[in-house]
């Protein structure tokens, strides 16, 4: 992506998002949840997940995200620096 966006250092739900930390997003995979699922995974971050395991990193000025969509959802932009959970969190819309 061409824009920055504020990441979140291990926010425990979508409601500690934000921050001033901005970083360029690199979308390496889109992740496709069902709203169900998305608002779960909303409310727990810090949840291992073997989806996010190993992915995940740092480029120059930008992160390697998994994009995390679901119908009716904002943009999530997950870096788990090769964890399981994830640990750097940004949102769109």
């Amino acid at each position: 992506m061409s824009i920055r966006l504020p990441f979140a250092r291990k926010p425990a739900d979508l409601g500690e998002l934000g921050g001033s930390d901005q970083h360029k997003v690199y979308v390496t995979e889109t992740k496709e949840l069902t709203p169900a699922e998305f608002d779960a995974f909303g409310r727990s971050l810090l949840v291992s997940r073997d989806w996010l395991r190993g992915k995940g990193g740092g480029t120059g000025d930008g992160y390697l995200c998994i994009e995390v969509i679901a119908p009716g959802r904002p943009y999530l932009y997950v870096n788990p620096e090769g964890g399981d959970y994830a640990r750097y969190v940004a949102r769109l819309g």
